[in-house]
């Protein structure tokens, strides 16, 4: 599948509490109903390592992305109830990171901007 040039990829890494990843996992049902949804998404998915789940996912542009963060907030919210955020990465090109900033200014958040590649 060709992307779109303006993609926007989120890369979290969450860091389950002791004793709750058998409760993060079972919210993994809620955050994939909603995002099912979301016209901009282009994937959305879990893995797990340990007590660490990472969600793999990726968006057409800032605007996928803002109405992602809306239309999951209040998911989010319960689930750093029960982990930490360890790491946040945002990818994609400069133009659109840059339209994205302030949607993430509550985390620590690692920007890479997208300089060469491929599609197949």
């Amino acid at each position: 599948m060709k992307y779109p040039a303006n993609v926007v990829t989120i890369h979290p890494y969450f860091k389950v509490h002791p004793g709750q990843l058998a409760s993060f996992k079972a919210g993994f049902g809620a955050f994939i109903d909603r995002v099912s949804k979301e016209t901009g998404n282009l994937f959305y998915e879990f893995t797990v390592n340990g007590d660490v789940v990472f969600c793999r996912e990726g968006y057409v542009g800032a605007e996928g992305v803002r109405a992602h963060l809306s239309n999951i907030g209040d998911l989010l919210g319960e689930a750093l109830k029960i982990a930490t955020l360890e790491r946040l990465e945002v990818h994609g090109p400069a133009a659109e990171l840059d339209q994205l900033r302030d949607a993430f200014k509550d985390f620590e958040t690692a920007w890479f901007a997208v300089e060469a590649g491929l599609q197949r």
